[in-house]
């Protein structure tokens, strides 16, 4: 089967037929011209237009056409327009064209568009942060926070009513899920970004990972022919403080492009968290107040240069170091039969962290002919370190708090290090009639966990090797696929996708003596077909499979314990689970889009809270457990009515059923959940503007998990000065302190738990930026080539 496959893939094709090219160079007297309109169309004066291009940074254009009599016409602001007649019956190279300046004298003209802050693509919505002032100051974190559909809760990123997403940073997928993922998002600054892409179905060409489909964020890039610096400070409140200080440095001259980006962090933020275990008889109720240090230096540099006018090459680096040590104080109060307390648990606790991680990507690009055939190859290494020292105590107190004696004293030393290197190759085939996308990858992928606990029962820490563990998997995965789209008329526009992966892993615990292996090959299919009626109505259908990994922490078959009555676990022989997406869109004159998705996730996994009601045992248990049918049904819509308010608007409807296994003892929950949202920009003068957002996610219920209500509401005001060099941004994010105020209650063995958690989401924002050099940004992205395997780190 696969060598059949890969035989497709280079047969595809030439199965097509091509056209005549029209090819050229456009000049001044003085200097190449980029941009400029090429547009070729029948005679006459009112001939219709067959085709066009825009030139490229050194002037080349390309098009091509079936025989036949035409007209090119070439267009530049400040120059006359260049006409001339084409009889097009073989090859035409048109070699210079000189465009001659116009009489036409222009002091200066400024054409400014500003984009939307969400548009509407056939497969993904794009969420413009260089155009959302509610992000500015921020960082990565704070710009998906404002994202549309996106929900951050739990140290966990999700598509509304789809599950948990992946993330990629310009194209490349991170190999970091949980906790991981979080601060590496935090060490990026909100300013850097151009665009959030938000893929609900993702592509052929994309890896196939992730229930909740891809995130991608791009970065912005310098204009040609010019520099910009650009350096923002920001200062947050909340309970605790942190300041900002970042600096980003483009250069584009001639054949090379050049970016620098440096940043710091220093302060702390607020992490609280609740957990009740509630016995038929008796309950443990438990509130942690936390303390999370957000210090961090983080730094991105990229370069490419163009060997020739179709081959460039460069590389990429990110790096993030960051100590996010944490203090938290807990306190567990434990209720007896007659809802008295019986004792009290105070944990103080301590952990402290050093965190390195190093992205590395080396690439080059060429177009092979003159048909614009192009490949790219990615080589890419990501290692990541993590470097724990934990200590814990807990504390018996009776009900007058006398000291009852200590429930447990531990020192933990961890360490977790992880290397994945991976090589990927794009090839674009366009053809007249066909567009061929076709590639492959391979990724390997060491991680390798060592947790080493002490009990601390006399002054020197005494190793304990029943708690002590060492844990190492590894992980490859070959990857090819084959994508095809097709316009036919101006109404109808066709795109499918095969994508095959081969997965080899290996789990081995050093300290239980245990190795689980696991080997699978599956095939990917994707579909999509757009109808456009007319200018008003454009309808979309879109089908594809995907697969979720279990995360490396959590094939981890080692327990930890929390205190002497709680641990947690992961399990070795978890298997990834498969969903089926089916999604349909239709778009009235741009402005309103009608959404209706339904999903089947098959072997879903998850952690289960489970407590034993005779021991009074509580564990955090990872399975797969359940089948899910998913389904939602929404409106986004688009107002910019008033030259002076634009709002983007959405309501959406989601309900889920879930089947649990026999093997599982726990209640499903089944229901409905509402989710509404409202950004709104209001310029009240020509350098000042003001943000509101709010959204509400009503109660819900979602595989083991009831799910209790939260909503935000954020303003933002953001003034330009002295000709957009200085911008000055006041935000106040989450006023009521509701995002993440959500409790998931879930019952298994007939004991129910809820568990809540807040991350510190309401913060006032002061921040400035000062920019010099040349304003203008273009906004070419380069991806890494490994961004699958660096998501699920955690």
């Amino acid at each position: 089967m696969r060598s059949i496959f890969i035989s497709l893939l280079f047969l595809c094709p030439f199965l097509c037929f091509s056209q005549l090219e029209i090819k050229g160079k456009v000049i001044s007297k003085t200097e190449t011209i980029a941009f400029a309109n090429v547009i070729l169309s029948t005679p006459g004066s009112d001939g219709t237009v067959i085709t066009g291009a825009i030139t490229d940074e050194n002037g080349n254009f390309t098009l091509m056409a079936k025989e036949g009599t035409y007209t090119l016409a070439i267009r530049f602001m400040g120059y006359t327009e260049w006409k001339k007649g084409i009889v097009l019956d073989s090859v035409v190279d048109l070699g210079n064209i000189t465009l001659d300046s116009s009489t036409t004298s222009l002091d200066e003209v400024v054409i400014t568009k500003t984009k939307k802050v969400i548009e509407r693509k056939p497969d993904r919505l794009i969420f413009n942060v260089e155009n959302s002032i509610a992000a500015s100051g921020g960082d990565a974190m704070d710009a998906l926070k404002v994202a549309p559909g996106i929900a951050i809760q739990n140290n966990s990123i999700t598509m509304i009513g789809r599950g948990q997403s992946r993330v990629m940073i310009d194209g490349r997928l991170l190999q970091l899920s949980g906790e991981e993922l979080v601060d590496f998002l935090a060490s990026i600054a909100a300013d850097d970004i151009k665009k959030i892409e938000i893929i609900t179905n993702p592509p052929a060409q994309y890896e196939a990972a992730g229930n909740g489909g891809l995130i991608n964020i791009l970065y912005k890039r310098g204009a040609r022919n010019s520099w910009k610096n650009n350096t923002s400070l920001a200062y947050n409140q909340n309970k605790y403080q942190f300041t900002t200080l970042r600096n980003n440095f483009f250069y584009n001259k001639n054949r090379l492009r050049f970016s620098l980006s440096t940043n710091g962090t220093l302060g702390n933020k607020r992490e609280d968290e609740e957990i009740d275990v509630l016995y038929l008889d008796r309950q443990w109720l438990s509130d942690a107040d936390g303390k999370a240090r957000r210090d961090n230096i983080s730094g991105r540099l990229s370069i490419d240069y163009d060997i020739t006018d179709k081959t460039t090459i460069g590389a990429q680096y990110l790096g993030n170091y960051s100590t996010p040590d944490y203090d938290i104080l807990a306190t567990t109060q434990i209720f007896n039969a007659t809802s008295q307390i019986d004792s009290i648990l105070i944990n103080n606790s301590f952990s402290g962290r050093n965190v390195n991680s190093h992205l590395y990507n080396a690439h080059i690009t060429t177009i092979l002919d003159t048909l614009d055939r192009k490949v790219s190859l990615d080589l890419d290494y990501f290692d990541y370190d993590n470097e724990l020292k934990q200590n814990d105590l807990v504390n018996s107190f009776s009900p007058n708090n006398d000291f009852l004696g200590i429930n447990l004293q531990s020192e933990n030393l961890g360490n977790q290090r992880i290397d994945n290197v991976s090589l990927k190759v794009d090839v674009e085939h366009p053809f007249s009639n066909i567009n061929i996308n076709y590639g492959g990858k391979i990724s390997f992928i060491k991680t390798i966990n060592n947790l080493q606990n002490f009990t601390i029962q006399t002054a020197a820490p005494l190793f304990n090797p029943n708690s002590s563990n060492e844990f190492e998997y590894t992980e490859n995965i070959q990857a090819a696929y084959v994508n095809g789209s097709k316009k036919i008329g101006d109404h109808w526009e066709f795109q499918a996708g095969l994508r095959l992966e081969n997965t080899n892993t290996e789990g081995f615990s050093k300290t239980l003596n245990q190795k689980n292996t696991n080997q699978y090959l599956k095939l990917f299919p994707t579909a999509y077909i757009s109808y456009q009626k007319n200018d008003n109505h454009t309808f979309s259908f879109n089908y594809g499979k995907r697969i979720n990994r279990p995360s490396f922490r959590n094939l981890n078959p080692f327990r930890i314990y929390i205190n002497s009555n709680a641990f947690s676990e992961g399990n070795p022989f978890l298997q990834p689970s498969f969903t089926d997406n089916f999604e349909f869109n239709h778009t009235y004159k741009g402005k309103l889009t009608t959404n209706a998705f339904f999903n089947i996730r098959s072997d879903g996994f998850g952690t289960i809270f489970s407590a034993d009601e005779e021991t009074e045992v509580q564990s955090i248990i990872r399975a797969n457990y359940y089948t899910n049918y998913n389904w939602g049904v929404g409106e986004i819509y688009s107002f910019d009515t008033f030259s002076w308010w634009k709002s983007q608007n959405q309501v959406y409807l989601f309900g889920s059923k879930t089947v649990i296994d026999d093997n599982v003892i726990a209640v499903p929950q089944n229901g409905i959940q509402l989710y509404l949202a409202t950004n709104n920009t209001f310029s009240l003068g020509k350098n000042t503007k003001l943000q509101a957002n709010f959204w509400y996610r009503s109660p819900g219920k979602f595989v083991l998990f009831d799910i209790s209500e939260s909503y935000s509401f954020d303003l933002a005001i953001k003034q330009s000065m002295f000709k957009d060099k200085v911008q000055l941004s006041l935000a106040v994010n989450d006023i009521f302190d509701k995002a993440n105020d959500g409790k998931l209650i879930s019952i298994v063995n007939d004991v129910k738990t809820a568990y809540a958690q807040n991350y510190s989401t309401r913060f006032a924002r002061i921040s400035i930026s000062y920019s010099f050099g040349n304003s203008k940004i273009k906004n070419e992205q380069r991806n890494f080539g490994n961004d699958e395997e660096r998501n699920r780190s955690n």
